[in-house]
Parts: C-alpha cells; sequence; structure tokens
C-alpha cells in the first residue's frame, strides 16, 4: 500500500506530493547515498542498508518527493520483543525537512499491520542529538504514551571511546495512531 502526504513548500502556495511506502531491495544504494547526505547519521555499509530494505521492509518506511528518497526511517521488531517496534535510524534529507516528515513515517510504520501487535517503539540516540530527542518526545506526547530512557549503550565499555554513549528510549504503551 502506497500512502500520498500532501504538504506546504517553502513558497507556501505549491503543493508537493510525498508518498511513504515500504522499501525494496531497489532502495538500498539510495538509503546508503540518503544517509551520506544527512549527517551525523551513522553510515552502514551498502550490504546493510538492502537487507533493510528487504528483510525489514515490513518495519521501514521509504519518503519520496519528485523522484528523490528523501526519507527513511529502518526498524525492525526483536524477536524477544514482539511488542516492540525497535527504530534504527531515522534519515530525512534536507529536501523533506520542516514538514513533520519524520514523525508521519513513524506514525506510518506502527499502524502497519506488521506492527498490529506492537505497544511500545524503542530507539537509542546520543545525548546531544537534538533532533531526535524533539522528536520521539512529540511522537510519545502525541500518542499519549510514557517516554523512559536509560544509558544504554556506553562510550567506554561498548564503543571502545570512539562513539558517544547511546541512551535507550521505550515508548508506550500506546495504541494505533489515527
Amino acid at each position: 500500500m502506497t500512502r500520498i502526504d500532501n504538504v506546504m513548500t517553502s513558497e507556501g502556495s505549491n503543493t508537493t506530493a510525498i508518498t511513504l511506502r515500504k522499501p525494496t531491495k531497489d532502495d538500498g544504494f539510495r538509503l546508503y547515498q540518503l544517509v551520506a547526505e544527512c549527517p551525523p547519521l551513522d553510515p552502514n555499509s551498502i550490504y546493510c542498508n538492502l537487507l533493510q530494505c528487504s528483510h525489514f521492509a515490513d518495519t521501514g518506511v521509504a519518503a519520496e518527493k519528485d523522484g528523490d528518497l528523501v526519507g527513511f526511517i529502518s526498524g525492525y521488531i526483536p524477536p524477544q520483543q514482539p511488542e516492540t517496534v525497535f527504530v534504527w535510524q531515522v534519515a530525512v534529507h534536507e529536501k523533506g525537512r520542516g514538514q513533520g516528515l519524520a514523525k508521519r513515517m513513524l506514525k506510518e510504520i506502527v499502524g502497519r499491520d506488521a506492527c498490529k501487535g506492537v505497544t511500545h517503539m524503542e530507539t537509542t540516540i546520543t545525548e546531544d542529538n537534538d533532533a531526535s530527542w524533539a522528536l520521539f518526545r512529540s511522537f510519545a506526547r502525541d500518542l499519549g504514551a510514557e517516554l523512559t530512557c536509560h544509558e544504554h549503550f556506553e562510550k567506554g565499555t561498548h564503543f571502545g571511546g570512539k562513539h558517544d554513549s547511546e541512551f535507550l528510549l521505550r515508548i508506550g504503551p500506546f495504541t494505533k495512531p489515527v
């Protein structure tokens, strides 16, 4: 199923369609390029992006505007936590920013049949990633759900001092967005 969202452009008078859809393996390299254009996101290998777009397509979303991939969320349902969708990475190109696209993509994922048993969302975020903190706080507010967090992957212990600590955010329980 493909959904089209109409959003106003910066001029305020033109409407540009953003298509939200399940990714396909043909999006793998495009996702690799999108992440490269969205610092400070951590790049993955092209092969990893191919797996995100194929193996995890039911819990991912691709956003296209004028034929360009302008947004992508990769996620999965951990086998030990069938009530939770884990959001791996959120990428929104500057062409898609300022339109609430990231939150619409999150809602798209939890509204899918693949997430019918999902009542919680998790993700990890570094302490200095203000945009991600704001996104997930706003998403939790919209769903009327509690948001908790704690340090999950520690800089020295888990990243060998080469990456900032990641905090695990957990949102829920929630019901499906309308």
